[in-house]
Formats: structure tokens, C-alpha cells, sequence
């Protein structure tokens, strides 16, 4: 349990620790290696086997808004890069406050760490959108009407999504960002 914890720590102070590399013209560089996205993904799919095994103290006490996992490709290219940025920042906000009302949920202290984690990891991909230069979006205050949603009542389901959701739309935008770009000419 420490070693994950510690590798998620290692993975948001190896991110500081490029932003504040002196001599750099700016201070975020652009993360563009896909490792450190597939390190969260990893570490998501620890929590949601982690919860898969859990027998007692691991239920969501509500059902919670998390975005759509699906991805109707035709639908994403046709998006400009600024409406993709704001419906991953949107997800990302709504998993965040799921993950945050589970924490509250689980009794389970074994869970709590796995939990912990997925909240800063998420804070830390939107660090790593920030580097991108992907404009910050402020989702509205409350989840409901949000287009693109759906409600999960269990733990499972919600770190299912959280999996998903990065493995699919935030993976495709930080993929395809602009900064990362290599200038072919």
C-alpha cells in the first residue's frame, strides 16, 4: 500500500520538478510522453481490483453523476480542440467529485489509499492539461443537466468509469494536443 502511494507521489513530483527545472524559457513545459498517463490508468486499475475484491465498508452511499465513457469517433473529430478540452475537464471535475463522495462512502481504510490516489492523480492530469496549454474550463457548479453523463450507483461502476474515461477521452486529448505536435516542415 505505501509503494503505491509512493509511486504516485514520485509520478506528481517528477511533474513539479520539470515545471521548476531553472533556465526553462517557461514555466510549464508540455508533458507530452503518454507514460505518465498509462502510470494513472495503471493505478486506477489497481483501485478498481482493489474494490472488485472488497466485501465489507466498500459501498457508494449515493448514486453519483460520471461522464460518458463511450467515444463516437466521428462525432469527437468533428469537435475543435477547445469543446474535446472542456468535455474531458468536465469529466474529470465529475469523477473527482464521485471519487471525493466515495472516500466519504468507504469504511474500508484499505480502500482509502487507493482513493486518495485517484483524486491526486486526477488533479494531476489536469496539471499535465495545464502544461498543454489546454484552456481551463470551470464545469457549472452543479452536475445536474450536463449533457454526456450518466448516474453509477456502485463503487465498481465509478472506478470502472474512471478507467475507462482515461483510457478513452482523456488519452485521445492528450494525444492529439497542439503542443505536442511535431513540427514536420
Amino acid at each position: 500500500m505505501l509503494q503505491k502511494t509512493g509511486r504516485g507521489l514520485l509520478a506528481l513530483l517528477l511533474i513539479v520538478l520539470e515545471w521548476t527545472r531553472p533556465g526553462l524559457p517557461s514555466p510549464l513545459r508540455p508533458i507530452c510522453d503518454l507514460r505518465v498517463l498509462n502510470h494513472f490508468i495503471k493505478e486506477a486499475r489497481d483501485a478498481e481490483v482493489a474494490m472488485k475484491s472488497c466485501r465489507e465498508g466498500c459501498s457508494l452511499s449515493e448514486s453519483v453523476t460520471v461522464p460518458q465513457t463511450t467515444v463516437d469517433f466521428d462525432v469527437w473529430e468533428k469537435k475543435n480542440a477547445l469543446e474535446q478540452a472542456q468535455e474531458v475537464q468536465t469529466g474529470l471535475w465529475l469523477l473527482q467529485q464521485a471519487l471525493s463522495l466515495l472516500r466519504t462512502s468507504v469504511t474500508n481504510t484499505a480502500l482509502h489509499s487507493h482513493i486518495d490516489n485517484s483524486i491526486r492523480n486526477l488533479l494531476s492530469i489536469n496539471a499535465v492539461l495545464r502544461s498543454l496549454n489546454i484552456q481551463e474550463y470551470t464545469p457549472p457548479a452543479s452536475a445536474v443537466g450536463l449533457e454526456g453523463t450518466w448516474r453509477a450507483s456502485s463503487a465498481t461502476d465509478l472506478l470502472q468509469v474512471h478507467v475507462n474515461f482515461l483510457r478513452g477521452k482523456v488519452h485521445l486529448l492528450l494525444s492529439d494536443a497542439q503542443a505536442c505536435q511535431q513540427d514536420v516542415s
